[in-house]
């Protein structure tokens, strides 16, 4: 049962239009004219206008009907449509055909029963499409559960007449076609009607159920079921189990489904079974960057065909996915292709991206000042508002870069802090901004004003950023004000979250050894460890690598401070087991070097402790305290050795200009070598910094 001309059955108005133009039908190898229906259905005979058809086209009951409310639908007329419609008994029609999926041909009488086979096809074929354009009728008049419920009965239908699921072969196409149009259809009414969890279900039989779908048509259904899941607010919680298959990975949550549907997607478009959709790769990047998985992005992006995104483009958001990670020499290798001068070296986020990463290495540092200089000058026009992130950058990178003359280092630190406040005078508001000049000039050891926008920043952000308070604290450690920096860390323990209390326990410990009280530090580690432990519990096996090492690093940091406060106390029993408990966490660390170092040094065991020292930094060459403890010990064992602890203790300098420590022992060194003038400066330089030394570096929260 056929129309003449391709039948209008979908959604857009173009094929309501063709479908319009209908002027003859053919079912049963015969045709028929539609005028003269057509005129009886304008004069409110529907009976008669269902003999004509009847008796033209030799048709039963239901498919009389089902041809009459196909031609009321393409004419536009809904209202006659569904009195047409709602004549249908669908489930007897139904039952009166057999389960096509019975009907196997025999070799004997094989071309009876494929015609057999063909008509109940076409049978079912008008059958359904009359109940999916009732349907699209209710839903064009508003009534969308309604609409949602016929178009159930269209799918429940087909699982009663194909219960095996839809085969490949031998499927009438106008029946495949009406089928996947319901399938894709359900879960958008069931939306429109505000009913979510039912679209859930629809979406979910729509991809678990063998409808047969091609390839677009069960990727646009995958796409708007991980829309769904992202944006509908709507948890809708892990598939039933009926459908899980044993050793299958099962998604906990809304975010895991529809990442999971995303990456499909990407699949499919790889293998080039669909084309590419540029808003599936939009969508998944917003889901991976909720849960930090950028890295994932990024070989996402990674396996793109070429000619889908612009190759610099391309380097340039894997260098984000790449930076939001960590990764940020991955990063920067491809921000430097991606800024040669032979594809784009103007381009501003790339160079404002490349500045940021070498501002956190110090011996990255001048790299970054060029890139930060250009993104100034580039920063013009509709782009002008980025200068200040430029003169932020520029600032940073400067004050982070590594002088080996006082008099360079000096320059660098006056012109970092001058385009921090070029930064602040075009965002004054930035509290970020804040922030990083409160740093800068904390390390600069001006606490006054350190101090000041220690405050500045904590009254911008309302007191809800942890590192406003850190930086407050160890401005008030360097101005030797302990109970007030204690003050600062309890007011920041109430107004933060459990699990962000770890840095403020480790501090208020530091904070109680400064004052003299060693078993209050013993405790505050013993509460530290406790959050940390439980941390990792509480997360179970569903951790990702990031987390594991993230809670391995917290451990072992505790672990780490209380062997060095045993060590204090020369507690040597305690020191070496909390030593061992951090060498299980990190086998290979320059800080446990360090601490082992220390212990065998206290006990007399020099050579020990030099070893300790030296392996130290080879595991990490830049590693300063152990620089400063080896020339230490050096300084002790004659002049002959002078020159290389010399040598060590300004590298230490070098990386760490405001190290007392080191000032004090190049203080010692220079007396031994009778350069009693240079003595006295490092001692006097040693001094100063002693009254001034936080508990933690300023660094450390930057």
């Amino acid at each position: 049962m056929q129309e003449s001309q391709s039948p209008v059955g979908g959604e857009s108005e173009k094929e309501e239009e063709v479908g319009m133009a209908v002027r003859e039908v053919c079912a049963n190898g015969l045709c028929m004219k539609t005028t003269e229906v057509e005129a009886k259905l304008d004069e409110g005979n529907i009976q008669e206008a269902e003999s004509s058809l009847r008796d033209g086209l030799s048709l039963n009951f239901e498919e009389a009907r089902a041809l009459l409310g196909r031609l009321e639908y393409q004419r536009g007329n809904l209202e006659g449509a569904l009195r047409v419609f709602d004549g249908i008994d669908l489930q007897a029609a139904i039952q009166r055909l057999q389960p096509i999926a019975e009907k196997q041909p025999s070799k004997k009488g094989r071309p009876r029963t494929e015609s057999m086979h063909t008509i109940s096809q076409h049978a079912a074929s008008l059958l359904l499409e009359a109940i999916y354009l009732k349907a699209k009728s209710l839903q064009k008049l508003g009534r969308v559960t309604d609409a949602a419920n016929e178009c159930k009965s269209v799918l429940d239908a087909v699982e009663k007449i194909f219960y095996h699921g839809i085969p490949d072969v031998l499927v009438d196409n106008k029946l495949q076609d009406t089928v996947s149009r319901a399938v894709e259809l359900l879960p958008e009414l069931w939306k429109q009607a505000s009913c979510y969890h039912e679209a859930m279900s629809a979406y979910r039989r729509a991809l678990l159920s063998q409808w047969n779908l091609e390839n677009d048509c069960c990727a646009r259904i995958q796409k708007g079921f991980a829309v769904f899941l992202l944006y509908s607010g709507v948890e809708a919680g892990p598939p039933s189990l009926a459908v899980q298959i044993d050793g299958s990975y099962v998604p906990r949550n809304n975010l895991e489904e529809s990442i999971l549907l995303l990456m499909i997607l990407m699949r499919k478009f790889y293998l080039g079974k669909i084309k590419w959709d540029p808003s599936v790769m939009e969508h998944l990047t917003f889901a991976l960057s909720l849960c930090s998985q950028t890295s994932v992005l990024a070989k996402q992006l990674e396996e793109v065909m070429p000619g889908v995104f612009h190759r610099v483009e391309r380097w340039k958001t894997m260098a984000f996915c790449y930076s939001g990670a960590g990764q940020n020499m991955v990063a920067l290798n491809l921000l430097r292709k991606s800024l040669h001068n032979h594809e784009k070296p103007d381009d501003l986020t790339s160079l404002l991206l490349a500045a940021k990463i070498c501002s956190e290495d110090a011996l990255l540092a001048a790299e970054g000042v060029g890139y930060a200089q250009r993104a100034i000058v580039n920063a013009q026009g509709i782009n002008e508002h980025l200068k200040g992130v430029g003169l932020r950058m520029l600032g940073l990178c400067l004050g982070k870069q590594v002088s080996s003359s006082d008099f360079e280092r000096s320059r660098l630190q006056s012109d970092a802090l001058k385009s921090l406040d070029g930064a602040v005078a075009l965002e004054c508001n930035n509290p970020d901004l804040i922030f990083e000049l409160g740093v800068q000039y904390a390390e600069h050891r001006n606490l006054n004003l350190a101090l000041r926008y220690a405050k500045q920043f904590i009254d911008a952000t309302g007191g809800s950023i942890l590192k406003g308070w850190r930086l407050l604290a160890l401005v008030l450690s360097a101005q030797q004000r302990f109970p007030e920096a204690e003050v600062v860390a309890d007011a920041a323990l109430d107004e933060t979250t459990k699990w962000e209390q770890g840095p403020l326990l480790r501090m208020k410990a530091k904070l109680k050894i400064a004052q003299s009280s060693p078993m209050d530090a013993i405790e505050t580690y013993r509460n530290l460890l406790a959050l940390v432990q439980a941390q990792r519990k509480s997360f179970g096996p569903y951790r990702g690598m990031d987390q594991i090492n993230d809670d391995k690093l917290n451990e072992f940091e505790v672990w780490h401070g209380l062997a060095n406060l045993y060590a204090s106390l020369s507690h040597w029993r305690d020191a070496e087991i909390c030593l061992e408990k951090a060498r299980a966490l990190f086998q290979y660390s320059a800080e446990t070097l360090h601490t082992e170092g220390i212990i065998c040094e206290a006990r007399g065991q020099i050579q020990e402790a030099l070893a300790a020292y030296i392996n130290a930094l080879l595991l990490e060459p830049g590693y300063v305290p152990c620089k400063i403890l080896i020339g230490a010990v050096l300084s002790k064992m004659g002049s002959k050795v002078l020159p290389v602890a010399r040598s060590l203790l300004s590298d230490a300098l070098r990386i760490e200009p405001t190290n007392r420590m080191a000032w004090f022992y190049l203080g010692v060194v220079h007396k031994d070598d009778g350069r009693v003038g240079d003595a006295i400066d490092c001692f006097q330089a040693a001094s100063m910094l002693e009254e001034s030394d936080p508990i933690e570096s300023f660094s450390s929260i930057s």
